[in-house]
């Protein structure tokens, strides 16, 4: 007679089969693990003994060096570039001139007045009136593109003109040019 005994309401048969199947599968798992383990070690071992350790650690060691010169350089360019566009937004890089006749005795339109202005719109307006009986010339200061003192309106031109530089310089670089037409 064949005894039967069971285990969690299931046949002792089926318990010893699923236990050697679950013993198999995890000893394919160490295997596979073992495997890869060995792989990484191979690989780390060539890595960190003999001679290329001591390569990849200057080569490591150099870069690491050159990075900080990069930055250390990165950093003096900013340094510069702050600078100078400090010195540049001083400068004046607005012009605006007006030629006209200032007195009707005269032709030739030999009186002017030049703005000239830096990137806060501050600098000054230049008067030249050209006369039989001489020149005379007056400097008048700019501030955010107003004067204290009055303007005459060649004067108020020349401010205007300087003020609209830059869209004056863009319009002309859209306009096609002569060539284009043709």
């Amino acid at each position: 007679m064949i005894l039967s005994a069971e285990v969690f309401g299931l046949s002792l048969e089926l318990v010893i089969a699923i236990f050697l199947f679950l013993i198999i599968a995890l000893g394919v798992v160490l295997i596979i693990t073992i495997t890869q383990l060995q792989k990484i070690s191979r690989k780390y071992y060539a890595l960190t003994t003999g001679s290329t350790a001591k390569d990849l650690e200057h080569i490591m060691l150099t870069r690491f060096a050159e990075m900080d010169k990069v930055k250390a350089r990165i950093k003096k360019y900013n340094r510069d570039h702050k600078e100078y566009k400090g010195h540049l937004d001083s400068c004046y890089n607005k012009m605006g001139l007006v030629k006209y006749d200032a007195f009707d005795s005269m032709a030739g339109e030999l009186s002017f007045s030049l703005a000239l202005l830096n990137a806060d719109n501050s600098g000054i307006v230049l008067t030249s009136m050209h006369s039989k009986q001489g020149c005379f010339s007056y400097a008048k200061e700019i501030i955010n593109g107003e004067s204290y003192i009055a303007l005459s309106n060649e004067e108020k031109e020349a401010i205007k003109k300087a003020l609209t530089i830059d869209e004056e310089i863009e319009r002309m670089k859209n306009e096609p040019d002569e060539e284009d037409l043709m």
